[in-house]
């Protein structure tokens, strides 16, 4: 077995292994690829040019080396050692300027986290705000799942490029944002279940000053305490009769359309 260094974990798949090793955001031990019986693939040649710009070993293993490094999971070929990422604090976060966003073209757009704890939900979540233009991801500190290399590769890598921020106490931060003028938009897949917050539908929604949309945990949504700091909250409406037991979005492809943009605005929606 490979004997790994203290502390560290293994990143596994072509496009986290990549930007992680371009980045520079971690420290890095050790590349491990897949040994090849014939002429190298063009990606494979191009991590050792990598790794050797950055100075990180290259081993060439057996395919079951890499499956027992990596548990078994889909790794490509690839394998990265390297010490953990971890979540930023808001505290090392610059203040943003309201309506700076883009030389005033478009208002900001956050999106907060209340206990995701799946690390795919969690990862695809990451990968459609980096894709859509969010421009920064807030998640609770409490009951949240922690940016694993399981995050980064249901990200396609955007974990490694795309700062996530973590608060220990939501319901403050959302109360000093109101503050500060923003909006609070939460989202809720059944608008019956929500008592003293307005709820619309996401087609009717538009705004005018910077917006944090929150986004609840898989079983139970938003806490009674973050829906009552919320100024609207937001659902998608079916297409049509559901059946009972699909009665809402996964929360990922939920916060994808959270996130989209139609006639130059972008529309949250719910979960």
């Amino acid at each position: 077995p490979v004997q790994r260094a203290k502390g560290s974990e293994i990143l596994f798949g072509i496009a986290p292994c990549a930007l992680a090793l371009s980045q520079a955001r971690r420290e890095l031990f050790r590349l491990f690829l897949k040994q090849s019986g014939g002429s190298a693939r063009p990606a494979m040649s191009e991590f050792v040019l990598q790794a050797t710009a950055r100075g990180v070993p290259v081993l060439h293993v057996a395919g079951r080396e890499l499956d027992a490094l990596c548990g078994g999971r889909l790794h490509q070929g690839v394998c990265l050692e390297a010490a953990p990422l971890r979540f930023r604090s808001l505290e090392e976060a610059g203040k943003p300027h309201l309506g700076d966003a883009e030389g005033r073209s478009r208002q900001l757009i956050w999106l907060v986290l209340e206990q995701i704890q799946d690390p795919m939900n969690l990862g695809a979540l990451l990968r459609s705000a980096y894709f859509l233009g969010v421009d920064r991801v807030v998640a609770s500190h409490r009951n949240s799942c922690p940016l694993t290399p399981t995050v980064s590769k249901a990200s396609a890598g955007a974990m490694e490029v795309f700062d996530v921020y973590s608060t220990d106490d939501l319901q403050s931060f959302l109360k000093a944002k109101t503050a500060e003028g923003w909006e609070v938009v939460g989202t809720v897949s059944k608008p019956e279940d929500v008592e003293d917050v307005p709820v619309i539908s996401c087609l009717e929604f538009q705004w005018n000053k910077p917006i944090i949309v929150v986004i609840g945990s898989e079983g139970e949504g938003l806490s009674m305490e973050t829906q009552l700091l919320c100024h609207r909250m937001l659902a998608i409406p079916p297409g049509r009769a559901l059946h009972p037991g699909i009665e809402s979005l996964n929360v990922s492809v939920a916060t994808g359309e959270s996130s989209s943009e139609h006639k130059g605005t972008k529309l949250p929606t719910s979960v």
